[in-house]
């Protein structure tokens, strides 16, 4: 058996501006076609239709697998995913990943 990370791509409709979302999946597979079959069932039984709280209809709809990436072995600190990214504005962007990171670490801290 071989471990994969697949991206599987979902649209959510009735939200205004396009959005999508991406999720990262791990996929333990004998090969390349059983994976990418494992990962497009994923991606159609995490479609959903729900209210929002403004209680407008959304629909989270499968578009496909946009990438599929073999892990030759699993260990700590192993990279799994890569994206480069260009933006107009790096200080705005580097904020944004402090202020993700704070968040993060403010939400697993202990409760004192």
């Amino acid at each position: 058996m071989k471990w994969y990370v697949a991206k599987i791509v979902f649209k959510i409709c009735n939200v205004g501006r396009p959005q999508f979302d991406e999720h990262l999946h791990l996929i333990c597979a004998t090969d390349f076609e059983e994976a990418f079959l494992k990962a497009r069932i994923i991606g159609i039984t995490e479609e959903d239709n729900f209210i929002n709280d403004r209680d407008q209809p959304v629909k989270w709809e499968f578009v496909n697998v946009a990438e599929l990436l073999s892990l030759h072995e699993l260990k700590d600190g192993l990279e799994v995913y890569s994206q480069i990214k260009e933006i107009e504005e790096a200080s705005e962007y580097i904020h944004y990943i402090h202020q993700k990171a704070a968040s993060l670490q403010l939400e697993h801290s202990p409760a004192f």
